[in-house]
């Protein structure tokens, strides 16, 4: 049985992109860190299924997903660099994302984000804006209706 692919109405969000002074205070490194941190919760948690389940493809998906954060926060376009264009809603579409699911993505970013500052060097003053835009365009992965 072939399910229903579900397109939110409007398009992708039109949101605001995080702050290039991200990248300024973190850094790659820090970046590529978070990001391994942040798939390590998301391998344990209820979406754990739709991540790879060796060490190394995880690490590979995180890296994946680390180059494409460095883009996004002010750095160097390293994922179209490395993989060419995101396509994100395309990649995504193997997996049924649900909002459930997009919670529990979210979920797993706030916890990484809680102590972000600390651990990453994360800017303290751009993490509602970070959020802000995680939670609006992570409207654009769900493609099944519960």
């Amino acid at each position: 049985m072939s399910r229903q692919i579900y397109v939110p109405p409007g398009g992708p969000p039109q949101v605001e992109r995080p702050s290039p002074e991200i990248y300024a205070a973190m850094g790659e490194e820090n970046i590529f860190r978070m990001l391994a941190d942040f798939y390590q919760l998301l391998s344990q948690s209820a979406i754990k299924s739709m991540f790879p389940r060796t060490e190394a493809l995880l690490d590979e998906a995180a890296h994946k997903s680390g180059a494409f954060f460095v883009g996004l926060l002010g750095g160097p376009p390293l994922y179209h660099m490395q993989y060419g264009s995101p396509m994100l809603r395309g990649r995504h579409m193997p997996f049924p994302i649900d909002d459930s699911a997009r919670t529990v993505w979210l979920d797993c970013f706030d916890q990484i984000l809680a102590d972000a500052p600390e651990n990453y060097r994360f800017p303290p003053q751009h993490i509602a804006g970070f959020r802000n835009f995680l939670y609006a365009f992570s409207t654009w992965m769900v493609n099944t209706k519960e």
